[in-house]
């Protein structure tokens, strides 16, 4: 019993070419739609973005209002308790740099604050651990 072979598949058609423009119509007239914007950047930021890293907490100081776009409301009802800059780029399912963006727009409009996370405290002398160790190896 031999193997059945395989055939290649050949395709029925030629695959499809665009329309050509009519003669006469440049390029970004009518004729072309240019590609849609993305939700965060028709907010109009000038480029510059606030300093934050993935560490950042954001927190809300407002609720959602209705002329908050969906991003931003979904950003205000997670951030009623802290969330790391992190966190809210997995949540929302954006890359970290749209999460930069959008968080700029909200700290503009004054909808967000962002504060640098609790560091913790430097670890004591060493000198004061061993005093510490050998008065409870005393008792």
């Amino acid at each position: 019993m031999t193997p059945p072979q395989r055939q290649r598949r050949t395709p029925l058609q030629p695959p499809a070419r665009p329309p050509a423009p009519p003669p006469g119509a440049a390029a970004g007239q009518e004729g072309e739609r240019p590609n849609p914007e993305r939700l965060f950047v028709i907010g109009g930021v000038d480029g510059s973005r606030a300093e934050m890293d993935l560490v950042t907490l954001i927190v809300a100081r407002a609720e959602p209002s209705p002329s908050t776009t969906p991003e931003q409301a979904a950003v205000l009802r997670l951030c009623a308790a802290p969330l790391s800059v992190a966190e809210l780029s997995a949540y929302l399912s954006l890359p970290f740099s749209a999460v930069t963006v959008l968080l700029t727009e909200m700290l503009a409009a004054e909808l967000v604050t962002a504060r640098a996370p609790i560091a913790r405290q430097a670890l004591p002398d060493r000198s004061l651990l061993e005093a510490v160790m050998h008065g409870l190896q005393k008792l």
